[in-house]
């Protein structure tokens, strides 16, 4: 058996491709209509043919619910923030943050309120450190991983 896709049901495919190429740089690889796949492997489908799918009314298929993610990362994060501070109707479920292990992230809402995560890339992160004056010592310590990455990092 071989995972294939993340699949989120969307309300309006249009306005949904429009959002992932425009927020995130997402290109359709393949249209089917109904469903539609992105780079990097996500996939959308219709709610009318998704309720269909499954046999469930309107009233059953839920969008919000704040318990799921799509993870991506960012070799350019500040970059990234900037180019979402200045695209209007941005839904943030919070605004960046460093976690304890010094990755930024920012947690935004799509269309039908799927939660997208973008993380600064760790490999980033280390070189952050690094050119802050941090040692491979210091920079290990600090994001809590092996010396062995860090210098990985760094090369």
């Amino acid at each position: 058996m071989k995972f294939k896709n993340p699949m989120l049901i969307v309300e309006d495919m249009e306005k949904s491709k429009a959002f992932y190429k425009k927020v995130l740089g997402l290109r359709t690889i393949m249209d089917f209509g109904a469903n539609v796949t992105l780079t990097g492997g996500v996939a959308l489908q219709t709610k009318d043919s998704w309720k269909e799918f499954i046999g469930k009314s309107n009233d059953e298929i839920t969008f919000c619910a704040n318990d799921a993610e799509l993870y991506f990362e960012e070799d350019h994060f500040d970059e990234f923030i900037e180019r979402l501070n200045s695209i209007d109707d941005i839904h943030y479920v919070h605004p960046v943050y460093e976690h304890r292990w010094g990755q930024r992230v920012v947690r935004i809402y799509d269309l039908d309120h799927h939660i997208i995560e973008v993380g600064e890339n760790m490999k980033m992160v280390c070189r952050r450190f690094l050119n802050s004056g941090l040692t491979i010592e210091q920079t290990a310590k600090r994001m809590d991983v092996p010396e062995k990455y860090v210098r990985s990092c760094a090369k």
